[in-house]
């Protein structure tokens, strides 16, 4: 009977240890409750958001995609902007963010954006700051660059 207890525990223990395994590796099951991982304010990611190369475009929503900007991380959420000039990606924020947004993006939305210019896997890539649509702002980085859903005071 105490064997059989034993193995009992040891079972549980071992069930346990593999769940949490497992929640951890799920995308988007990282740090902070459940938000994805590589998405906070002091990440490499979040870091590449340059201020002194901030800029304000306008154009057409082309289309809308995930993208997974790095390892082990939840997707996010870009848009493809067509503008005068040029024909450029633009970087949202992680997807468990955007859809809790009240401000959203589809094809053929007329946007102006703010953001930092980057190179970002070889092209060029804004990182958004901010976007108008219409009366609309969708506030996603302060000034600075800090990620609205990183929370106040984490850099």
């Amino acid at each position: 009977m105490k064997k059989l207890r034993r193995f009992i525990m040891l079972i549980g223990m071992v069930a346990l240890v593999l769940a949490a395994t497992e929640a951890w590796a799920q995308p988007g099951m990282g740090p902070g409750r459940g938000q994805g991982r590589g998405w906070g304010a002091g990440d490499a990611y979040s870091r590449m958001y340059d201020p002194k190369t901030v800029e304000t475009l306008s154009g057409e929503v082309v289309s809308i995609d995930k993208f997974t900007p790095g390892r082990r991380m939840s997707y996010g959420v870009h848009f493809t902007l067509k503008t005068e000039k040029e024909t450029i990606p633009v970087h949202l924020g992680p997807s468990w963010y955007m859809e809790k947004q009240a401000v959203t993006i589809a094809p053929g939305d007329k946007v102006e954006v703010t953001g930092s210019r980057i190179m970002y896997q070889g092209k060029p890539t804004i990182i958004a700051g901010e976007v108008k649509k219409g009366g609309q702002v969708l506030k996603l980085r302060d000034a600075a660059g800090i990620p609205a859903w990183a929370g106040r005071g984490r850099r």
